[in-house]
Parts: C-alpha cells; sequence; structure tokens
C-alpha cells in the first residue's frame, strides 16, 4: 500500500471512530445520572486516544521517506487501541 492510499484508509478510520464517539454521546442523553459518568469517562478516554491519532496523522502526511514507516507504525498502533477499546464498549453497551 502506498502512501496517499494509505493516508485515505488512515482518514477513513478516523471517520468512522468520529462516527462511534457520536453515538456514545447520543446514548448518553438518554443514559441515568450514573450511566452519564460512565459513558464521560468512556468519551474521555476515545476522545484521547483520538487525538493522539489526529497528531500521528499530521506527522503521517508531513513525514518524510526515511519516518514514513515508523509513523505508520505507530499510527497503526493507536488505532488498533482505539478500535479495541470501541470494542470493548461496544460489547458492554452495545453500539
Amino acid at each position: 500500500m502506498n502512501k496517499e492510499e494509505f493516508q485515505a484508509k488512515a482518514k477513513q478510520k478516523m471517520h468512522e471512530f468520529s462516527a462511534k464517539i457520536n453515538e456514545l454521546k447520543a446514548k448518553k442523553a438518554a443514559a441515568s445520572e450514573d450511566g452519564k459518568k460512565k459513558y464521560d469517562e468512556m468519551i474521555t478516554d476515545l476522545k484521547s486516544k483520538q487525538s493522539e491519532l489526529e497528531a500521528k496523522f499530521n506527522e503521517l502526511q508531513d513525514a518524510s521517506k526515511e519516518k514514513w514507516e515508523e509513523a505508520k507504525s505507530t499510527f497503526d498502533s493507536i488505532s488498533d487501541s482505539m478500535k479495541k477499546s470501541i470494542n470493548d464498549i461496544s460489547d458492554k453497551i452495545g453500539i
């Protein structure tokens, strides 16, 4: 996969993650007070990972040929961590 293809897939992943966070926000609105606190914790954790992912995506766009593989690997690692968190949350609450 070349750099442009990877960036397009990375951008798609980020959009999917944003959609999942928005789903959590919508479910939070209907939750009890205790439930809202739990949603806030989950959303805060995901938004932190999302910020890391966006920063790494920006590095990918500016990465030299020498730094490309390292930036790509780090992006994949953060992306995988975020996907796992979303899957864990989905298993718990069904998003």
